[in-house]
């Protein structure tokens, strides 16, 4: 097998026109100038469609990026799903641009769809996670976007290499906790879940504000102590659905009820998180 062979399956626009491949000065891969979503699909469909392309589009107007034709990406997508349980990448760049900073005044989106295999399962009894010594900067403008500038999650995951632990959590400059590396985090004190708010660092996850909308949780910060004395911790994102946690550093916790509910709950928003046997 070559390596060629390891490689998603990818397929380049600009505009309505398929490329080759992705153009050479394009602005996202130089300076990071681009979004990107990540979709579960389920049978080849993405029942998640409208709230992945709500948060694009809303994190392009923010940026000044121009949107390709929604109809035209969706049906590019299902027909490079081809009827597959997969994962779905979507990159949308400012486009190509020549050196330097300053954003080309007329520039035409680039965009790409990739297929990427289903994750494997989650540890069977819940995920394990540690600490990350990065901080995560504060930068309103940046903020909650699912943009492709992703050094900090990068060097945060470089920090470990032990099979023993799934996932590291992120605190900001004052210490508060935010997400983990690729996940929202929930955290559960009495009855009263809370996420903490991505109004200044972190990414407003689509699976998050499902389960916002839901009426599961309310948005409130918290400190580290305050996921130490919780009643149970939940990491969820749109590719994963709810990941239960059962250990962070030395604290531990048994399978919650309420955790196990809300996943019912959540299986009924997307058929690929209905509960199995885990």
């Amino acid at each position: 097998m070559s390596a060629a062979d390891d490689l998603p399956e990818a397929r380049f626009f600009r505009g309505r026109v398929r490329l080759p491949a992705l153009p050479p000065f394009d602005r996202g891969q130089a300076y990071g100038d681009a979004l990107f979503e990540t979709l579960r699909a389920h049978r080849g469909e993405l029942p998640w469609w409208d709230a992945h392309w709500a948060r694009l589009a809303h994190g392009a107007q923010r940026l000044g990026l121009a949107l390709p034709d929604p109809a035209q990406v969706r049906a590019e997508a299902v027909e490079l799903l081809a009827g597959a349980d997969a994962v779905l990448k979507l990159i949308l760049s400012r486009g190509a641009g020549g050196r330097g900073y300053a954003p080309p005044a007329r520039a035409e989106p680039v965009w790409t769809l990739s297929r990427h295999p289903l994750p494997p399962p989650p540890r069977a009894g819940g995920l394990r996670l540690r600490w990350c010594e990065l901080r995560l900067a504060e930068q309103p403008a940046l903020a909650g976007l699912k943009h492709c500038n992703r050094l900090e999650q990068v060097l945060a995951r470089a920090e470990w290499d032990d099979p023993d632990i799934d996932e590291g959590l992120l605190r900001n400059a004052a210490g508060e906790a935010v997400c983990a590396t690729a996940a929202n985090v929930f955290v559960l004190h009495g009855r009263q879940w809370t996420t903490p708010p991505v109004d200044r660092c972190g990414v407003a996850g689509v699976c998050r504000q499902r389960l916002i909308e839901l009426g599961a949780a309310r948005v409130a910060a918290a400190t580290a102590d305050d996921l130490q004395r919780a009643d149970a911790i939940f990491l969820c994102n749109a590719v994963r659905g709810i990941l239960p946690v059962a250990r962070l550093g030395e604290r531990q916790w048994a399978p919650h009820p309420a955790v196990a509910g809300l996943r019912r709950r959540l299986g009924d928003a997307h058929p690929a998180f209905v509960p199995g046997d885990d």
